[in-house]
């Protein structure tokens, strides 16, 4: 039964720790400009270089690209020692701008490594150079590829990722299924989405206030990605609005100090509403992207749920 704890999203609820790292994350931002005041070649090269103020994750050895027959783009592949029991398709974010499944190798070689798993991360086309609906297409392509054609056995898939990659992740599951595929996916990592282009209310009542995220950059991030308004409205580019019936066991993830908290909230509604398994899990003082800073206690609980989460659908 999903329920939801009101006390989770008081400011007593949020620990001395979190609190601190706000105000150090808030204090070195505003050092520096917002994400949408830089040109985004200069931002990528930054995240290439290792700057910036995320811990890295990656590249790391372990993981490997591989090619695809018929995919516009890669997958980064992790693998377990032995043979794996499941298979996790993993969609990074960074506001369908920025990002790379590379930098993600040390979370997903945990995965791996805890549930036993391969995980195969998807790289997509990136706006704005590539609009919609490139990246929804890639993502669908490799999964669909993954799924009807990896040599693992009549193992379990699941799907998941962080931000953009959340928001991609619920467009899949949508393409899979109406290409009849979607049975074959047995759960769902969805984390601090936006799963409603058009804004909703938290991501366009934040304001400028910089904590990873804030409304200008959502709305440049949005831009970026569907620059037509009207196409907003779709479905698929906005999961909110879809028939959500037959949806695989979903686990949603945010904190409360997320512009994007709103969408997770609605859309936990609506997948629990449908008549699937949703789980809720909300972080105190939780930014945007907690969970990539490993020495906070709320991102050890988030590994910890997720693990949990997707071991507990392997074994039942």
């Amino acid at each position: 039964m999903l329920q939801i704890d009101p006390t989770l999203f008081t400011d007593e609820a949020v620990s001395a720790e979190t609190r601190a790292f706000i105000e150090k994350i808030e204090a070195t931002l505003a050092e520096f400009p917002a994400t949408n005041e830089v040109p985004v070649e200069l931002t990528r090269k930054a995240r290439e270089e290792g700057r910036g103020i995320f811990p890295s994750d990656g590249p790391l050895e372990g993981s490997e690209w591989r090619e695809y027959p018929g995919g516009a783009r890669r997958i980064r592949v992790s693998l377990p020692e032995g043979t794996p029991r499941g298979v996790y398709l993993h969609i990074h974010g960074g506001g369908w701008t920025l990002g790379s499944p590379a930098y993600n190798d040390g979370e997903n070689q945990r995965v791996a490594r805890t549930c036993g798993m391969a995980v195969i991360s998807i790289e997509y086309r990136l706006a704005p150079e590539h609009p919609f609906p490139a990246a929804p297409d890639d993502c669908f392509a490799a999964a669909k590829w993954a799924i009807e054609t990896l040599p693992f056995g009549d193992v379990p898939y699941f799907i998941g990722g962080e931000s953009a990659g959340g928001h991609l992740s619920a467009s899949t599951l949508l393409m899979l299924r109406e290409a009849g595929l979607h049975k074959r996916i047995k759960g769902a990592v969805l984390t601090y989405g936006c799963y409603d282009m058009r804004m909703v209310a938290s991501a366009r009542n934040w304001g400028e206030r910089k904590l990873i995220l804030n409304t200008p950059v959502i709305e440049w991030f949005v831009a970026n990605a569907i620059p037509s308004p009207a196409d907003r409205e779709d479905p698929i580019y906005s999961p909110i609005l879809a028939d959500l019936h037959d949806m695989p066991a979903a686990l949603f993830s945010v904190g409360t100090e997320d512009p994007l908290m709103d969408d997770t909230m609605s859309m936990v509604g609506r997948w629990a509403g449908a008549g699937n398994r949703a789980e809720l899990a909300v972080y105190p003082g939780g930014i945007h992207a907690f969970d990539a800073f490993p020495d906070l206690a709320i991102a050890r609980g988030y590994a910890e749920r997720k693990t949990a989460f997707l071991n507990g659908l392997l074994e039942a």
